[in-house]
């Protein structure tokens, strides 16, 4: 029968990399819950309707990446590609914004997007999706720049660049449209086939383009950045001057945009060279609008997701602390009723512990633990039960000691040459 293999671009997490995971959520959940953030979970599959309203019709997400079928009752559903809408929802459902002046959330799990795999992109991906509601001013934006740079730093990561921008609000964008149809629409029939339907439906979309010759296009074109009303200048360079009190360095890039139609004002990107051309592993910014058009009050946000995979390329965190192993050998099935007394005793000193389930050859026994690589071996024969004693081999040098069957002072000898 011919086996049954993973499905492109889904893949199965081992050790080294799964430690790295865990270390970065670790981080991640100690300066989170030191700033005030709840962690919730959401549902990784939602109506398709929740997606389409709020990542926008016209995206390629929508357009081209979902994982959207019909369940057995006939509706259509979709595997969550972000988690912000998801979050909006039950924020709204919850009615938090009647209960919380301020309500800052964060999730972490899988998403969903039928993209083209490539180096940390994968179609089910990890993200920690963090969400802030109910502050329109600039210093919570500041406060989340912050926040990321205190995990990363805390991570090692080096040569990373924080980008930053503001795409404005929707009176700045219906301005910058008019001018930058007036630019572009000599250049239409240069475009590619999804920036033809960009420019007639939200033209900013263009910047976020990957085709070269797109963005080539545009290399001369107008900025919104030179179209902004004096409400989102000042808050832009508010939010410019929190980051200086928090001593975050950033780039301004004024080509930054986002590839979300519910963003507005401050945008931002994290990148690494370290990570080829698909450089970001954080991106957020700002959706003033989002929760009303979810069918909540005006209430606003901000939040940001970083790609657990994509961070984890370009984190060290050394050679992680392994607990102290210990292997369980037993003679014969007499000698085995000692199994469980002894291995509760080293779970409960935080000792990992390893026995064969099986009737075995203490030999066998022994290759197994060396297979395993276990630092020490427990042996318990007739000698041993006899005189009340534990024999200890270690399994590195060879050398073997015999010790009190309570184990008490076993375990403070190992534990201390560890």
């Amino acid at each position: 029968m011919d086996k049954i293999s993973r499905l492109r671009g889904f893949r199965d997490i081992w050790k080294d990399e799964l430690e790295k995971l865990r270390k970065i959520e670790e981080v991640a959940r100690k300066y989170l819950n030191l700033l005030g953030f709840d962690e919730l979970k959401v549902p990784i599959l939602e109506k398709t309707e929740l997606f389409v309203r709020s990542i926008g019709e016209t995206t390629d997400i929508v357009q081209k990446e979902m994982f959207t079928f019909h369940d057995p009752s006939g509706d259509s559903v979709t595997l969550r590609p972000e988690a912000t809408a998801g979050v909006v929802r039950a924020y709204i459902e919850a009615s938090l914004f009647a209960t919380q002046r301020i309500t800052k959330l964060f999730t972490i799990g899988s998403m969903f997007r039928h993209e083209r795999p490539q180096k940390g992109r994968f179609r089910e991906f990890n993200q920690i999706d963090v969400e802030v509601f109910g502050s329109k001013g600039p210093l919570i934006d500041a406060e989340l720049l912050w926040l990321i740079s205190l995990i990363l730093d805390e991570l090692k990561v080096k040569n990373f660049e924080i980008e930053v921008n503001t795409v404005g609000c929707w009176e700045c964008r219906k301005k910058f449209k008019e001018v930058f149809l007036s630019y572009i629409e000599k250049k239409l029939d240069h475009l590619c086939e999804d920036c033809k339907t960009r420019a007639r439906r939200n033209p900013l979309r263009i910047f976020d383009c990957k085709k070269d010759e797109c963005l080539f296009l545009t290399k001369d074109s107008p900025l919104l950045f030179e179209n902004l009303c004096e409400e989102c200048k000042i808050h832009f360079n508010k939010f410019l001057n929190y980051l200086i009190k928090f001593e975050v360095k950033v780039k301004h890039n004024e080509r930054l945009v986002r590839g979300l139609d519910y963003y507005t004002k401050t945008v931002f990107e994290v990148k690494s060279s370290a990570l080829g051309a698909q450089n970001a592993f954080i991106a957020g910014g700002r959706y003033d609008g989002l929760v009303k058009e979810m069918g909540g009050p005006d209430v606003p946000g901000i939040g940001f997701a970083i790609g657990l995979e994509r961070l984890s390329l370009i984190v060290n965190t050394g050679n992680p602390k392994e607990n102290l192993t210990v292997f369980i050998a037993f003679v014969d099935d007499k000698a085995r009723e000692h199994l469980f007394r002894l291995v509760k005793q080293f779970v409960k000193s935080n000792i990992r512990v390893f026995y064969d389930p099986d009737s075995k050859s203490l030999k066998s026994q022994m290759r197994y633990a060396h297979a395993l690589n276990a630092d020490y071996a427990i042996i318990v024969g007739e000698e041993e039960i006899k005189n009340n004693i534990v024999s200890l081999r270690n399994m590195k040098t060879g050398e073997q000691k015999s010790y009190p069957n309570d184990l008490e002072y076993l375990i403070k000898d190992i534990s201390y040459t560890k």
